[in-house]
């Protein structure tokens, strides 16, 4: 059950409490937002284009599945390449399932040029209805595995990961929908038929302004090795979205994402995070041997501890996760071990100087 309601009385809860101060209240209940042609059967309307992330968002292990709406003759203005500006009626869904069951789906909806309007619909047992949470969302409504259940975010939560200088649709960008995935990708999903990738949109002119090398050859982070391109893509896609020059964290001089407009040089997450040192300290390390990323070390390498700690004060990301993710931290302790203690040095003037492939094309 969610929480211990019934499903009436979580529905009488969360039309009386959290929602009412919204300027534009969300549907009631999920079959009311677009994303179904027949809310009992669960279809998907057509104009809903499905679409997955190179670089998943690690959800403590949830299954997801995503939607994008476009209002008819509307565009993605990509004449910033890193963040693309949506047209007003945007909506994005995002389906959590944990052990075969729908949980929750996620939307987010630009109701004007400055306004987003986020929500949260928990679903039944059942998975026959979907309603509106309150504005604080729901704590406890389903085992991610013993002794650990997932929390349904509150609107304040949602806006922390999407409201910075910009509103983003993370996920949803041109490096995680390139159709050359990375194969190496923690928790990789798959790209099937139905999806739309950067190609499609382009083809169906959907997007516009766009650097004129995306036609045709697939964008990528070059890195030297896959183990490093997996590690810089995980980053960019789980870390990325705080700690980047307009996001929450920008103080911090640690940028984890990957950029793609033309003159991009570099990987930002070398540049800021290799042999730097930064606030945080590893307890119990003595003093001056915590940096970010220390090659060939990632025991004295604060993003590696961070990543594995699931102290709320401590753990990144600080939001979403209850716990920490055995494979990237995998891959990013091997990273740190096997690909930079070959000297951080050589990888970073290597990447540098190869740089991004459409960094010489005309903007």
């Amino acid at each position: 059950m969610i929480l211990s309601l019934g499903f009436a009385a979580l529905l009488d809860l969360s039309l009386a409490s959290g929602n009412e101060t919204a300027p534009t209240p969300a549907p009631p209940d999920l079959g009311k937002t677009g994303l179904y042609s027949d809310y009992a059967a669960k279809t998907i309307d057509s104009r809903n284009l499905h679409y997955s992330p190179q670089y998943a968002l690690w959800s403590d292990g949830a299954a997801k599945r995503r939607w994008i709406y476009l209002p008819p003759s509307t565009s993605i203005d990509t004449s910033d390449p890193d963040v693309w500006a949506f047209p007003v009626g945007t909506k994005v869904w995002k389906e959590f399932s944990f052990h075969g069951r729908k949980v929750e789906t996620r939307l987010i909806e630009k109701t004007s040029d400055e306004e987003w309007r986020f929500a949260s619909y928990a679903w039944n047992e059942s998975e026959s209805e979907a309603i509106l949470v309150p504005s604080q969302g729901f704590r406890d409504v389903a085992e991610i595995q013993t002794g650990l259940r997932h929390d349904i975010p509150g609107v304040l939560d949602c806006q922390a990961c999407h409201v910075n200088a910009r509103t983003e649709i993370l996920g949803f960008s041109a490096l995680q929908l390139s159709s050359d995935r990375d194969p190496n990708a923690p928790h990789a999903e798959p790209f099937t038929s139905g999806m739309v990738n950067l190609e499609i949109l382009i083809e169906r002119g959907l997007l516009r302004s766009y650097p004129p090398g995306w036609r045709g050859r697939p964008l990528r982070i070059d890195a030297p090795s896959p183990t490093a391109r997996a590690a810089l893509g995980y980053l960019h896609g789980n870390c990325g979205n705080c700690h980047n020059p307009s996001g929450s964290l920008d103080t911090l001089n640690l940028i984890l994402r990957h950029f793609v407009a033309p003159g991009a040089s570099g990987e930002s997450a070398l540049k800021t995070a290799v042999d730097k040192k930064g606030r945080f300290q590893i307890p119990g390390a003595a003093p001056g041997e915590t940096f970010l990323i220390h090659p060939g070390d990632p025991e004295h390498s604060a993003v590696v501890y961070r990543m594995s700690s699931r102290n709320p004060l401590r753990q990144m990301p600080a939001l979403g996760t209850k716990l920490a993710d055995a494979d990237a931290i995998g891959l990013v302790r091997r990273w740190i071990q096997e690909d930079l203690a070959k000297g951080e040095k050589s990888l970073t003037a290597g990447i540098k100087n190869k740089g991004h492939r459409f960094m010489k094309e005309e903007k």
